[in-house]
């Protein structure tokens, strides 16, 4: 089964990326920064995903993944219009078995930068806009939206004791994910649901039901 990821190189996309080539599926990734990962059965493309002329050619993508993000850098930008136009060119289409959109725990909040959210939230609607389209192909697409993730993106405040111990009052769990958890809900609700579609399933740890955000200056 072939499976297509946008931002791949670290974090959350490289995760992923690791975990479905361990299943032994054939994973393209694309992102800005170069190839990451050493494997016989993924294909690295080196592009912006804004650079929607310059997208490469991949046909008969089964699952599409679309990780690729940013924070307080042309959010709208990247975070949903790029989303938007990498799904609408790989996902909607006969053949497509499930679409995932890696949102985030800030759409259902509004607690962090506002940009960030409004992308992030565009995100919510436009998953369910999907789903109800590619139904008729018997494919699914939902939005996994994490809170607190241990990423490079995040080093600022994980690396800040004070500002840590903030977060972990605010976080239920007293912990962030690690990018190898998200993964799995990744490939659970790519590859072992079938049925669940539309929805926006938050992975937080808890931290939404105390609504503040945490960051450094």
């Amino acid at each position: 089964m072939k499976v297509l990821i946008t931002g791949t190189s670290q974090g959350i996309g490289r995760a992923i990326a690791e975990l479905f080539l361990d299943k032994g599926y054939t994973v393209i990734g694309i992102d800005r920064q170069a190839a990451s990962i050493e494997n016989g059965a993924y294909t690295h493309y080196v592009c912006d995903v804004r650079d929607y002329e310059n997208l490469p050619a991949v046909d008969g993508v089964e699952i599409l993944i679309n990780n690729a993000g940013t924070q307080n850098e042309d959010d709208i930008d990247i975070n949903l219009k790029a989303l938007i136009k990498i799904t609408e060119k790989y996902g909607v289409r006969e053949g497509i078995r499930s679409i995932l959109n890696i949102g985030s725990a800030s759409a259902h909040t509004g607690s962090e930068f506002p940009e960030y959210c409004a992308s992030k939230g565009g995100i919510l609607a436009y998953t369910k806009n999907v789903a109800m389209r590619v139904a008729k192909f018997g494919a699914t697409c939902n939005s996994l939206d994490p809170g607190g993730v241990l990423t490079p993106l995040n080093e600022c405040v994980i690396n800040d004791a004070e500002l840590w111990a903030q977060i972990m009052d605010e976080t239920p769990l007293k912990r962030w994910a690690s990018t190898e958890e998200i993964a799995e809900w990744a490939y659970f609700l790519t590859v072992v649901n079938s049925f669940c579609t539309g929805q926006s399933i938050l992975v937080d740890g808890g931290e939404s039901i105390n609504y503040n955000f945490v960051w450094k200056d």
